[in-house]
């Protein structure tokens, strides 16, 4: 298996990035990839529970998205809320940089705002004036691809149906294409990680090895282990839920648990990087959506489906007009 970024790349024409969510959500295309024999077939995501084994269970984040989005008071300058350091201290994610250099200030709903240091890749620690809440009147965020600002649809389309746990900076988007109703009639758990920065940061190293996750905090109930338990296939919905149930898993070898429990209840922040080749050993099937070139998501999915079987089918979604991306269509790897 390749390590090199370049080999974790794809041309993909501009129109087919999803600017809106479908008007249901249950509306996408599927993209089915059988590994086993290597075959791709075109579905719908309303047939998912017809692929679907009664014993399989469904592992889902309800990780609840942060309006963690602001302006300036001029509209120059914009600020996605990462993590308050101290009352009136935020780390940031500002846009555009040059704008905002250490000293630099704003306002931001009448509040004074200063930069007092630059971190890098577009981070910065900045004071507020007082102490207020960045998350009243706050906005979705949205990620860069979308080329628009948030809106009241995306209030709730850019969240989940199951959302609980307010602290993510961007969605799980394989969770985004399910209805309650759905949800009703498929075996399902929760487990929660909050996609931070960590999850969309780019890979800047060409040998992919060299890339380090940061931390993002995540938690497994005793009620989901239960679950987990007595299922025979783990489904994660998603790459979040990936990294949450191998890092429990490896959390609990080292632990010595019981041959019988495949994983234990915990919580703490994973850093867990997976990238080809990498041994799963909790997640038998993936419901994920299309994913950025050279991006940490697509090398997870490729460690999971084989990097030219998915190249393969991410070209021939391509040739048959898939939408990509958070609020594109979903891909089921089995």
């Amino acid at each position: 298996m390749s390590t090199r970024l370049n080999d974790y790349d794809y041309e993909l024409p501009q129109e087919l990035i999803a600017q809106r969510p479908l008007p249901r959500r249950e509306q996408s295309r599927m993209l089915v990839l059988h590994r086993a024999s290597q075959t791709i077939k075109h579905r719908q995501f309303v047939e998912l529970q017809s692929l679907l084994a009664p014993s399989d269970l469904l592992v889902l984040n309800d990780t609840r998205v942060l309006p963690a989005r602001k302006f300036s008071d001029d509209h120059t300058v914009d600020f996605l809320f990462v993590a308050r350091l101290a009352p009136g201290r935020w780390t940031c994610l500002v846009k555009p940089g040059r704008k905002m250099r250490v000293g630099a200030t704003t306002k931001i709903d009448n509040v004074g705002v200063r930069v007092e240091q630059v971190l890098g890749r577009g981070e910065r620690i900045i004071a507020l004036e007082s102490d207020v809440d960045p998350y009243a009147r706050g906005s979705m965020p949205l990620p860069p691809y979308i080329a628009r600002e948030s809106d009241t649809e995306d209030e709730t389309r850019y969240q989940t149906v199951f959302a609980q746990t307010p602290g993510a900076l961007a969605a799980p988007t394989a969770g985004l294409h399910f209805t309650p109703e759905m949800l009703e009639q498929l075996p399902h758990t929760f487990v929660t990680l909050h996609v931070g920065t960590a999850t969309f940061r780019p890979v800047h190293s060409e040998n992919v090895t060299e890339h380090r996750m940061g931390a993002e905090w995540f938690s497994i109930s005793s009620e989901a282990v239960r679950k987990i338990d007595n299922a025979t296939r783990l489904v994660a919905v998603g790459t979040t839920v990936v990294r949450v149930l191998e890092t429990a898993t490896r959390q609990t070898r080292l632990l010595k648990a019981v041959k019988s429990t495949k994983i234990q209840a915990c919580s703490g922040e994973t850093e867990l990087f997976i990238y080809p080749p990498f041994e799963f050993r909790a997640v038998d099937a993936l419901l994920t959506n299309f994913h950025l070139p050279r991006s940490t998501l697509l090398l997870l999915v490729s460690a999971f489906a084989g990097r030219e079987f998915l190249l393969r089918a991410y070209r021939e979604a391509i040739r048959e007009r898939y939408r990509f991306y958070s609020y594109g269509d979903c891909m089921l790897i089995l």
